[in-house]
Formats: C-alpha cells, structure tokens, sequence
C-alpha cells in the first residue's frame, strides 16, 4: 500500500524526524490559504506546490513549482490540480493530480539519497544512501554504482551507531558543513529512527529522496516515499484512513473486496488460478511459450461459483485480453465447483476470447465432465504446460 508525501511526513512527525513545514490542500482556495499560513510562520515568501501522486520524478514531470508569494502559489495550484501528470513511473498514460503540498522553501546547500527496503535474501533491512540526491535510484545503480553506500540492520539489535557513522562519514557529511559535528549527530539520528519506524509500521519501503543538508547544517527530509507491507494490516487499523483509492486500481479494489487477490499486468492473456505459487508458475510458463500474462489472479483454496464469475468480469475489464487460461489444482477447491463457475461466467458473459481449462486433483472427472457436456467454446487441456501452448497459440493465431 502506497501513501502519498504529506502523509508519509505526517508519519515521520510522529518519530521526530524534521521535515519542512507544509500544509496538504485539495483546492485552489485551500493552496492559497496554505501559502499565506506558511509564510505568516516562516516569515518567507518562498513556497513549493507539489503535486502528489503514487509516483516518483513529480519534479521533472513538471509537479513541482518553486514560487514566491501567495498568488504565485494559487496560479501554481490552478496549473497542478486536474493535471496529467506524466513521470518515469506512471507510464505515457500519467496519472490526474488531484491533492497538493504546499511547503515552505529552504537554503539547500547539499541533496542526499537515503532508502530503506526489505533484503530478502539477506534477510534484513537494506538501508542504501548516495550522494546523489534527487536522481532516480535505479540510474545510480546503473551508471554510477560505487556511489550507493549500504549496510543491513541486524533484526535482533537493530541499527549500530557506528553503522550511520560509516554512512555518514561515507558521504561526507562534514564537507562544507558550518558545524560537522552536528550535522552528523542530527544524520545519525534521522537514519536510526528511520529505521525504528520502517520496523515498527510495517514498511516495505521507505525513501527519502532527497535528504538535504541546509546552508546551516541541519538534515531534513524534504521528500517521503513510504510503503507499507499489505501483509500487515491487521496490525494497523489506521491505515484504511490514508489509502487515497483515486489512485489505486478499481479491479483490485474490487478484488480485494469480494477475497481475491488481483494485479493488473502489460500481457493479453488472462489467468485465474487457484495458489499464489501456481499462478506465478503459470505466469512464467506462458511466457515461456512466448505469451505475456495480462493479470495475476488467485481465487484461494475456497473460491465459490459467485467468485469464479466475479473473477472473470476483473479479468474482462480489461480491453488487452484476448485469451484466458483457466488453471486449477483441486485441493480444498473442488474441479466441478470451478468448472460449474467457468460455465456460469462464460454464458453470462457472453465471452467471445479463446478460453483454455485445466483441471487436476478433487472432482476432476466431473469438473472436466461438466465442461464437455456445456456445449461451449472450451477447450480443455491435459497439464499446464499443454494448457499454456493452447492459449498462447489461440491468441497468437
């Protein structure tokens, strides 16, 4: 689950983490009443409007205005609000702008990166910084990967002094700093509690992107990028209140609304499968014959003929699809329940794509019998190998 900025810097308020002054607005009116708050309390005119997305490169998407005054910052709020937004990770479609931060300006003297994530192979907190501030991660990592510096938190002791210090010493946090002593106290402490927090919240990510050291010396986070982990939301009630379902896809909300488990796709051939680990199988074997899958889409062990339907109307909406494979391995799910659903939603739909059922394990003989004795367009197949062939081929032919 994505949050956006404003949010992410209501969370680090909680722990102490200093970040700008900044007021969220939905408006024109309220931008403009914002910027005049702003400049009341930091007695400067200067104040940035961001526009906030689920997406990074706002900046060089054209989302953020650096402006003096309050009527610059309504102007700003006019040309944001409603806006396509088009960045590096929305894709040519962009996304609509429809809340804004307003933010007072700073002196930057220094742009930091600082990035916590999930190391699963190690097992642990990744936490990553560079030099390089305000520059997407991922073309660091590329052309210049000796500037991303990175240590592992130990989940048992948590974060080490000395551990920031590297860091710190590592990007030279005491160059031109009017107090260098001071400034990697204050670096020391944003990075451990940063740390706390990705701990305690339940984060998948966290990204400050950038860290800025002021002409004065003080560290500030001047972005926040913060994913929680889906995983863990039973543990935070709360976190129903800061999902913007604007920007969320409509299908996995309505997937994840009726227990099914739902992620849009670039592919054209549709899939319903019963298992997280098959429907990632049968996702890698139908490129592996050369298709692309256009969802991931697992209806559980105990999905119902009311569930098989709905899952297919999600797969439908989708203009990309043009084919759809059906494969189930009947444990706890029954073969005739899911091929009594595949029949109901095929008639109801009306499905005019190439549609390709396996079924194995529980009530094989009579799912399979019930699908023959339909009379429909449905063509079975005998593994999930064969079933990956029969509908990469119909699609492709």
């Amino acid at each position: 689950m994505k949050i956006h900025e404003y949010q992410g810097k209501e969370v680090f308020a909680r722990y102490g983490i200093p970040t700008p002054k900044g007021v969220p607005a939905f408006s024109v009116d309220e931008a403009e009443a914002a910027a005049k708050q702003l400049i009341a309390e930091t007695k400067s005119e200067v104040c940035v409007v961001k526009a906030q997305i689920h997406a990074g490169g706002r900046g060089k998407g054209g989302g953020v205005k650096v402006v003096k005054g309050a009527a610059a910052v309504r102007a700003a709020a006019e040309k944001l609000l409603g806006m396509q937004l088009v960045t590096h990770q929305t894709g040519p479609e962009g996304q609509t702008v429809r809340r804004l931060y307003v933010e007072q300006g700073l002196d930057i003297d220094r742009e930091l990166y600082l990035g916590l994530v999930v190391d699963r192979e190690k097992r642990k907190i990744a936490i990553m910084a560079s030099t390089e501030g305000g520059v997407e991660i991922e073309k660091v990592a590329e052309e210049t990967p000796e500037k991303i510096l990175t240590v592992h938190v130990d989940p048992v002791v948590g974060l080490a002094q000395y551990q920031a210090r590297k860091l710190a010493f590592g990007l030279e946090l005491g160059k031109q700093s009017p107090n260098p002593k001071e400034t990697i106290k204050q670096f020391v402490h944003t990075l451990t509690t940063l740390a706390n927090l990705f701990e305690r919240e339940d984060c998948s990510l966290c990204e400050v992107n950038p860290l800025i050291i002021t002409k004065g010396g003080d560290v500030i986070a001047l972005d926040a990028k913060i994913n929680f982990d889906d995983n863990a939301a039973a543990r935070h009630p709360g976190w129903a209140a800061l999902m913007d379902k604007s920007e969320e896809d409509p299908v996995e909300l309505e997937a994840n609304a009726v227990g099914l488990n739902y992620v849009a796709l670039e592919g054209d051939i549709g899939c319903l499968v019963n298992g997280a680990g098959l429907a990632m199988a049968t996702m890698d074997i139908i490129q592996h014959h050369g298709g692309k899958p256009a969802n991931f889409l697992d209806v559980g062990g105990g999905a119902n003929k009311d569930q098989v339907e709905k899952a297919f109307r999600m797969i439908l909406s989708s203009d990309k699809v043009k084919g759809i494979f059906v494969n189930i391995f009947g444990g706890i799910m029954r073969c005739d329940v899911i091929a009594e659903g595949v029949v109901a939603a095929t008639k109801e739909l009306g499905l005019k794509v190439p549609l390709v059922v396996r079924l194995e394990g529980t009530n094989v003989e009579q799912g399979k019998q019930i699908l023959k004795a339909s009379g429909l367009r449905i063509e079975s197949a005998d593994s999930m190998a064969d079933g990956a062939k029969k509908i990469v081929a119909a699609v492709q032919g």
